[in-house]
């Protein structure tokens, strides 16, 4: 089976080179143990936006496939390292260090024996209070409790408990890409990939893990103007998602809004 890891990165040469041997070093512990009769070939993707420090000659330097985006937006990374993956399943982490690397057979385990499509973790699990700032922790909040109530329905429906929207640890089957329509180029790709899974009825569970403090620096992400363009873009997507119930149902094959809303 061939596998393709998507790192994002931007300024992370501190940390780069950490987070790929760890992921390599789980990946062939696990293809001598959980992957023994079908072991994973995997391919790792990072995209850089243009990182300035050295973060792409790194990353290179430790095996990866260097892709150099330059078109700002987190989201736009990732929908460029999509389209280059060749894996089966995919696999995504940051560059910094904060999530798990080494979790992630484990993840591609669960999600084929149980025959997922999509699954996603929820960093706030366990969540160590130097891990994330005070600022983060109430946006997140925030942007969680917002999605819950405005896509009750849908999650209902789905039967997924979300509790960590804004997640940028998955795992998943290459051919939920093909079932999905992504827009976004920014952070709100990440709540976008997670609704599209929704209300496309795929079946996806969500994984508690440990996120860690990050490394090199405080944290790129601006937590007022990333929370207010997150919450734009949920209000915005419900918005629409209630228009096109009202003119017949969702056109793209997701679940039907109930009467009366």
């Amino acid at each position: 089976m061939r596998g393709s890891l998507l790192v994002p990165t931007l300024n992370e040469a501190a940390t780069i080179g950490h987070v790929l041997r760890e992921f390599r070093t789980a990946a062939l512990a696990a293809n001598g143990t959980l992957f023994r009769d079908d072991p994973i070939d995997w391919e790792t993707l990072v995209i850089d936006g243009a990182s300035t420090d050295g973060t792409a000659e790194r990353a290179a330097a430790e095996g990866a496939r260097v892709i150099v985006e330059r078109r700002p937006g987190y989201g736009r990374a990732y929908r460029t390292g999509f389209a280059e993956a060749t894996g089966a399943v995919l696999a995504t982490l940051d560059g910094d260090g904060t999530y798990p690397a080494t979790e992630i057979p484990r993840l591609v385990r669960k999600l084929l024996d149980e025959n997922l499509d999509f699954l996603t973790c929820n960093r706030l699990a366990f969540l160590d209070r130097r891990a994330m700032t005070t600022e983060h922790r109430i946006g997140n909040w925030v942007l969680n409790s917002f999605l819950r109530i405005a896509f009750a329905h849908y999650l209902s429906s789905s039967g997924l408990r979300l509790a960590d929207s804004q997640s940028g640890m998955w795992v998943f089957r290459r051919e939920v890409l093909d079932r999905i329509h992504l827009t976004q180029d920014g952070m709100p790709m990440s709540e976008e990939l997670k609704i599209e899974v929704i209300l496309h009825g795929l079946k996806a569970e969500e994984v508690p893990i440990r996120y860690a403090e990050r490394w090199g620096g405080p944290p790129k992400l601006s937590s007022w103007q990333d929370g207010r363009r997150n919450l734009l873009f949920l209000l915005t997507k419900r918005l629409e998602l209630a228009r096109q119930a009202r003119g017949g149902g969702y056109p793209i094959g997701g679940p039907q809004e109930p009467a009366g809303r």
